[in-house]
């Protein structure tokens, strides 16, 4: 990465809002592929590499402005761990981002994209340390480590992804106050990177661990170097409380990306439910109105539901 000013802000400038993509996981299972692992979608970075890009292009096309890399669940220990050895493992985080970036290269060589849309950006994912226990905590915040040693977890992935060709990073899933400080310190040490905050939350006023969301993003509202802060992986349904909660106490552009409003059945491991891609859309032109101007999807959301979004907000 290169210091080249908010790399949100054209985007802020002139259509007023950025859309993100979708659940990344999620497609690739529809594809075929077992990600029943503790490295999820990250394993598919050894086994089949082009399957993400695949995946990154997919939500180009469909709208996408801001695709995010597959190093959500990467961690040099989660690899490590597996037998991989530690230079093959920062090898793998490395890639995540250059497909992404292969992918978003690949979709701006078309001319046709070129006059229709800015050029996309690439953001690299910071998941949280839960993210790498693979036991749900990612959405509880209750973790065996403190900020300290948070920090020495997330330190050699963080450097891996500020030394890409990323345009910023994307700190999403926090699950934690002491996990937002935690990357917020390695943020500060690292002069002229970017990055988004978004948060797993439990209702529409308080994230996973019980931090009421509005403390949290008034910690780091102060970092000029924290473009926007917001939810992910979160409800539909707590959306617009949440927007709220942060209006009320800062100016930083929201980003909002919840699941596609199924929910999770932990005994049988399956998605129940019904996800709707006009409902989805509908409800992502209410949280622009209520705030947010970086709107995608997360958990099984999908290219058709980037495209009506995008609908929406350009209506």
């Amino acid at each position: 990465m290169t210091d080249s000013g908010n790399p949100i802000q054209p985007f802020l400038d002139g259509p007023g809002f950025l859309v993100v993509d979708g659940g990344l996981a999620s497609e690739l299972e529809r594809g075929g592929f077992d990600l029943q692992d503790a490295l999820w979608s990250a394993r598919l970075l050894k086994e089949a590499p082009e399957a993400i890009c695949e995946v990154h292009r997919r939500y180009l096309e469909a709208g996408a402005d801001c695709v995010i890399s597959a190093s959500y669940q990467a961690t040099t220990q989660g690899f490590m761990a597996r037998g991989v050895t530690e230079g093959a493992a920062e090898e793998f985080i490395g890639l995540a981002v250059r497909l992404a970036v292969a992918a978003r290269d690949d979709f701006w060589s078309t001319a046709a994209n070129r006059e229709r849309r800015m050029r996309p950006l690439v953001a690299a994912s910071v998941g949280p340390y839960g993210a790498y226990l693979a036991d749900g905590s990612e959405f509880t915040g209750q973790y065996d480590l403190d900020e300290r040693a948070l920090i020495e977890f997330h330190r050699r992935r963080w450097e891996i992804l500020c030394s890409s060709d990323a345009d910023l990073l994307a700190c999403e899933t926090i699950p934690s106050a002491e996990e937002a400080r935690a990357l917020a310190h390695l943020l500060t040490n690292t002069p002229g990177i970017h990055a988004w905050f978004s948060f797993s939350c439990r209702d529409g006023e308080h994230i996973s661990d019980g931090t009421p969301i509005a403390d949290c993003v008034r910690d780091l509202a102060s970092n000029p170097q924290v473009v926007a802060v917001g939810v992910n992986c979160t409800a539909p349904a707590h959306i617009s409380s949440l927007v709220e909660n942060i209006r009320a106490v800062t100016d930083t552009p929201i980003v909002v990306y919840p699941n596609s409003g199924e929910g999770w059945d932990a005994v049988s491991k399956s998605w129940t439910g019904v996800a709707d891609a006009a409902a989805f859309a509908a409800a992502g032109r209410s949280w622009r109105d209520a705030g947010a101007r970086l709107l995608g999807g997360c958990c099984r959301t999908r290219p058709e539901d980037i495209r009506r979004l995008r609908e929406a907000l350009q209506s």
